[in-house]
């Protein structure tokens, strides 16, 4: 499987992105919860929002709740997040993975490689 992110870029406070993960050779996409994780610059990896098999159940992190959006086409192994009213702090890179439950119900990765993520940065 392989996990491949883009749609990151170089953006001004308040705007807007759209990542999109596409999850290679991953036969049973559907079957899985999708999750966005980010790492800022010096910092750790952190939860952003993850999304049950059907597309129907979504959690987010307190900061990303009313700018973030997660959603997924399980015809196209993608998962998207789209990011708006960007902030400085949100600079990171984003990367995608999936897992058997939601990550704030204790679910973890189930690959071991998250790809070479996205990086989004926000700058004016």
């Amino acid at each position: 499987v392989q996990l491949q992110a883009s749609g990151g870029g170089l953006v001004q406070p308040g705007g807007s992105l759209r990542l999109s993960c596409v999850a290679s050779g991953f036969t049973l996409f559907s079957d899985y919860w999708m999750y966005w994780v980010r790492q800022a610059p010096g910092k750790e990896l952190e939860r952003v929002s993850d999304i049950s098999s059907g597309g129907l159940v979504t959690f987010y992190e307190d900061y990303a709740k009313g700018r973030f959006t997660i959603s997924r086409d399980n015809d196209k192994n993608t998962v998207y997040l789209q990011l708006n009213d960007l902030k400085p702090e949100d600079t990171a890179l984003y990367y995608c993975n999936a897992g058997r439950g939601s990550m704030w119900w204790g679910g973890r990765p189930e690959f071991d490689s998250w790809g070479q993520g996205t990086l989004v940065t926000v700058s004016s």
